[in-house]
């Protein structure tokens, strides 16, 4: 599996291009703007997208996915469909943050729990872990020990609950039950900020520490 980051939009949200290396098959996963400038570095990397995946429906990380899902003649996948409303409120959501307005539209298929993305080769398991959005999904790829972890888990904190759908029980209660029984040696990729380890995050996220106390 191969991957590349290309942090966008004035949220410096992670959009990221992630491949299999056997047959250059591609998904961008969670586009939140500047589709040119993503277009560009697709290039660059001489990929084919195939998908478009979303792990959930806030603004900043769905606002090219329509424009990208059109120019590439490919299919939007995800989140779960909890966060249809969120998907419809895009435009409330920007009026919200200031932002030129992103219209509202629906993915060609909803994700939930159990359900596996393929791409070329490569197999990822989708995990439903609610808290940050209702809706919200993580991609595990579990042979590469890697996942594409959205607004869930970050280096050193966990995912806000003050925005539209946010419940932070809901996401305390996902992140111990879907992802603190994994193994330590998992790398994510969070949607914004730098990548880190379960394990590192178990042993050092304040965050985390405090619910063990």
């Amino acid at each position: 599996m191969k991957y590349h980051i290309i942090p966008v939009t004035a949220f410096s949200q992670n959009c990221s291009l992630i491949w299999c290396k056997q047959t250059g098959e591609a998904a961008l996963v969670d586009p939140g703007g500047e589709a040119e400038r993503v277009r560009q570095e697709v290039a660059a990397q001489g990929v084919m997208v195939k998908k478009i995946w979303l792990t959930h429906a806030h603004l900043d990380h769905v606002g090219a996915a329509r424009e990208l899902a059109l120019f590439y003649h490919v299919p939007i996948l995800g989140p779960h469909r909890a966060d249809a409303p969120l998907l419809t409120s895009l435009p409330a959501q920007c009026q919200m943050f200031g932002v030129k307005c992103i219209p509202s539209f629906m993915p060609d298929y909803w994700l939930k729990r159990g359900v596996t993305l393929t791409l070329g080769q490569l197999s990822f398991s989708v995990l439903h872990c609610p808290g940050h959005s209702p809706g919200h999904v993580v991609f595990w790829n579990k042979a590469a020990k890697f996942i594409l972890m959205g607004d869930v888990l970050f280096h050193g904190m966990i995912g806000r609950t003050d925005l539209p759908g946010g419940d932070k029980a809901t996401l305390i209660h996902s992140i111990q039950n879907k992802l603190m029984p994994l193994s330590d040696e998992i790398a994510f990729l969070p949607g914004h900020g730098p990548m880190s380890f379960l394990g590192h995050e178990r042993r050092n996220n304040p965050c985390l520490q405090a619910l063990s106390t």
